[in-house]
């Protein structure tokens, strides 16, 4: 099952969009905030930080694995265990905001915040929910091996947000 409950899309205006994730996690947010915040744990499932400096106003240079660009900016929030944000070239702005369910499951509420044409919005809602599967993968000992990712689970996930924004 999708860790993925809840995505959404709006406009934001003449080429922006904002997208908005919920994602619950059955790890505590101990876990999930190395995932999110360290060059180990960002590369298991969503990208190589070749530039991580851990604080607000930190520089950060993201390279996607997955045949992606390398992406620079900073730290624009960082609130330790519980908020980072990277504000880079793009991408825009990338939120993580960490709720602790419990003590043993945590719900990510995500934003990301870019322009770029409409046609890109459906590629961006399918690719973050990827990245969510592969980050809950990763968290449970199973980080993605990026020289054998395909774009199928990917296109899958396009075909079904296209489907469901002409519902």
């Amino acid at each position: 099952m999708s860790p993925v409950s809840h995505a959404t899309s709006e406009s934001r205006g003449e080429g922006r969009w904002l997208l908005r994730f919920e994602v619950h996690l059955p790890h505590a947010d101990d876990e999930v905030w190395p995932a999110l915040t360290t060059p180990e744990g960002l590369r298991g499932w969503l990208a190589a930080a070749d530039v991580l400096e851990r604080r607000l106003g930190g520089a950060v240079t993201l390279r996607w694995l997955n045949d992606g660009p390398a992406v620079s900016g900073h730290v624009t929030a960082w609130d330790v265990e519980r908020v980072v944000e990277y504000t880079v070239a793009e991408h825009g702005r990338i939120r993580f905001h960490l709720e602790r369910v419990g003590t043993d499951s945590t719900v990510i509420r995500f934003l990301n915040e870019r322009g770029g044409p409409d046609s890109e919005r459906l590629d961006c809602l399918a690719a973050w929910h990827a990245h969510f599967e592969l980050l809950e993968s990763a968290l449970a000992g199973h980080p993605v091996d990026w020289a054998a990712w395909t774009a199928t689970r990917w296109a899958e996930l396009r075909a079904s947000y296209a489907a469901f924004s002409k519902a």
